[in-house]
């Protein structure tokens, strides 16, 4: 009757054994795809489970053993750690999931330690002493069943008190309510009442009672990560759509909206009879911090401005970032006094210390501005003279400048900057530096990126944000194409005459180039003149330009790629087309904007957003290359999510053509 009755204990633990170890093997699969610190918690707290009931198993069949007997010792001793592991495992898991914060290393080993220590007193004590039989009990029974209860019971003490509950987390409150008072009541009676007649029929109920609870867990544990997956996947789609009205740097709107927003508050302002005052911001030397700093100082910046301006006491009708270091910041009812007011105002918010990452940053701005209906009646005619004011300010130093009839500093400064750029293509200061990108499939360089740089012979080495505007300003966006294309292929040819190596380089075209109709004649002459393979050749051209004119854009990707030369969508996700469009364009690579990579380690909604376009992509056969790839975590969360490249600083900086040459002589 014995034997029998230990038969089926042995298979109800088998059983209890297999289910834990398979739902454990799916959060494995799971964590592999996603990556949640609290799945590996509970993936373990599973394992645990299982290896605890395999442990039972094997006790209930060894009855022959003495008690005392070195075999019966070490899977006594397996038995206990593999139960405190689990209790551990899944606290850990609770309070990660729960409080989304990245448990350090040194709190996980610390925990796993004292559970092996506890372990291994409750077993060696006494461990071999014959007589020692209800003191042994006790360390084996009685104290683990007081740990679970204790441990239990603070959990759902927890969880109780938290502000917002889910579905998952009420059944985790009665799961944990219940067996830590299973427990704690049984560590109870096994002290005081272990030699009643009725307690061993206890334990045997509680055998069942436990393969329940157990079940409830290991299944609540599934429930919990669907709730928490579907609310990323909904932050994520509003992130989505926030991110197509805002700046996803700063919060604030971004351009497109500021046009669309300014003649519904010329409206009503105007119905309201009042003015309108529109200002411009730009930062003074805020190149000088991105390369001092870093980028990440200068991103925080950035958007401590923007939250300064939208909380100003001034309430604006708008706040906005148009590019760049650039704001606009637009209020209504004001008259002269309250005009000099809010200049001191906006000088007074943006002069004021910033305190990023223990670094104390001091900035000033420069404003222009202009009013409605004194200066216009258009959105586009203010935001224009506001921005000849800005300029104005810019040029002569001053501080603030309100826009005036006739105000022409800023075209003359253009044709002043005209003569420069095109005697700087003519004495050819405009140079190329080069970005790596790294395949992830097998960690080699398969390319590198072709950045432009003006080496002025006055100002130093100039990097795009201070010639680009003013080259797009006075339409010479097509020549510097031209320029770049040619410096490009010259570097193919160079390269492969010195190293034998065929050398891809990715360029940047832009609309009007792309949209050039000697643009494919340009380049078979380019590729004639130095001798060299379409295949080095990969244009990159940005979403906006292909949706525009999507025939044109479609005749033209596939002309190139018949002549064997790649092409590119760059900066994906910061335009308004989506992957289910371009699947109709035969392009070989999409390439993520780094807004979305910035904080895919520690953001799950860009996480989510970025495994769904590396996911569509390969669905549609596309390759895909993160950019602005920074640090370690970012790049193993790619690997992860099966992104093909990537590019950034922690891959490399941009570097001239001289140091190209260590990727070649290794």
């Amino acid at each position: 009757m014995i034997g029998e009755k230990n038969f089926y204990h042995g298979l109800l633990f088998s059983v209890e054994a297999i289910i834990f170890g398979l739902i454990a093997a799916l959060l494995l699969i799971y964590y592999r795809g996603i990556g949640r610190q609290y799945v590996t918690y509970w993936m373990v707290s599973l394992f645990s489970l299982s290896a605890h009931q395999i442990c039972l198993a094997i006790e209930s069949q060894l009855t022959d053993l003495s008690v005392v007997a070195l075999e019966k010792v070490i899977l006594t001793g397996l038995t206990q750690l593999s139960l405190y592991f689990h209790l551990s495992a899944l606290l850990l898991g609770i309070y990660s999931a729960v409080s989304k914060n990245i448990i350090s290393k040194k709190i996980t080993n610390s925990t796993f330690i004292f559970s092996t220590l506890l372990a291994l007193t409750a077993t060696l004590l006494y461990g071999f002493e014959v007589n020692e039989v209800y003191n042994r009990f006790y360390l084996r029974e009685s104290l683990p069943a007081f740990v679970m209860g204790c441990g239990l019971l603070l959990t759902a003490f927890y969880l109780y008190n938290l502000p917002k509950k889910y579905f998952s987390v009420h059944i985790f409150i009665i799961y944990s309510l219940f067996m830590g008072l299973r427990y704690i009541l049984f560590s109870f009676l096994s002290i005081v009442l272990i030699n009643e007649y009725w307690f061993r029929p206890l334990a045997e109920v509680l055998i069942y009672f436990d393969m329940g609870a157990f079940t409830l867990l290991a299944f609540t544990m599934l429930i919990w990560m669907q709730g928490a997956e579907r609310s990323i996947a909904t932050s994520a789609m509003n992130k989505a759509q926030y991110l197509g009205k805002h700046d996803s740097l700063t919060g604030a709107l971004n351009r497109q909206q500021v046009m669309e927003k300014l003649p519904l508050i010329i409206e009503q302002t105007a119905s309201n009879q009042q003015n309108l005052a529109v200002f411009l911001l730009d930062i003074k030397g805020f190149k000088f911090v991105n390369d001092t700093y870093g980028l990440k100082v200068g991103d925080a910046i950035l958007g401590e401005i923007a939250r300064r301006l939208d909380e100003s006491i001034f309430l604006p009708q708008v706040v906005g970032r148009l590019s760049g270091d650039s704001f606009v910041f637009i209020i209504d009812g004001v008259d002269e006094k309250q005009q000099a007011a809010a200049i001191e105002h906006l000088h007074g918010l943006i002069s004021r210390p910033y305190h990023i990452k223990q670094h104390k940053v001091l900035l000033q701005c420069s404003v222009g501005y202009c009013l409605y209906p004194e200066d216009g009646r258009l959105a586009e005619d203010l935001l224009q003279k506001a921005n000849l004011a800005l300029a104005q300010a810019e040029s002569q130093n001053v501080a603030t400048v309100k826009y005036k009839t006739g105000m022409q500093s800023h075209g003359r400064r253009l044709l002043a900057m005209e003569k420069e750029i095109r005697d700087g293509f003519e004495n050819n200061e405009f140079v190329l530096y080069f970005q790596p990108q790294l395949n992830l499939l097998n960690n080699r360089i398969e390319g590198f990126e072709a950045l432009v740089r003006w080496q002025h012979p006055a100002r130093g080495l100039l990097q795009p944000a201070s010639f680009l505007p003013d080259i797009e300003s006075l339409n010479l966006l097509s020549d510097l194409d031209s320029y770049v294309l040619d410096l490009a292929c010259q570097t193919v040819a160079r390269l492969q005459k010195e190293y034998h190596r065929r050398v891809t380089i990715a360029i940047n075209i832009t609309a009007v180039e792309f949209q050039d109709p000697q643009l494919i004649e340009n380049i078979q002459a380019l590729l004639f003149k130095y001798q060299i393979t379409p295949r080095c050749l990969d244009l990159e051209i940005t979403e906006n330009v292909v949706m525009t004119e999507i025939a044109t854009a479609m005749d033209t990707i596939v002309i190139l790629q018949n002549m064997g030369i790649k092409v590119s969508i760059d900066d994906f996700g910061t335009g308004y087309s989506s992957l289910a469009y371009l699947r109709k364009l035969p392009i070989d690579k999409i390439k993520i904007d780094r807004s979305f990579i910035e904080e895919v380690a520690s953001n799950d909604s860009d996480l989510t957003i970025v495994k769904s376009m590396v996911e569509l992509s390969h669905g549609l056969g596309k390759r895909v290359l993160a950019e602005g790839v920074e640090t370690e975590e970012q790049l193993r969360v790619l690997r992860n999510i099966g992104c093909d490249a990537v590019q950034g600083y922690y891959i490399s900086k941009p570097i001239p053509e001289a140091a190209l040459k260590k990727y070649f002589t290794r």
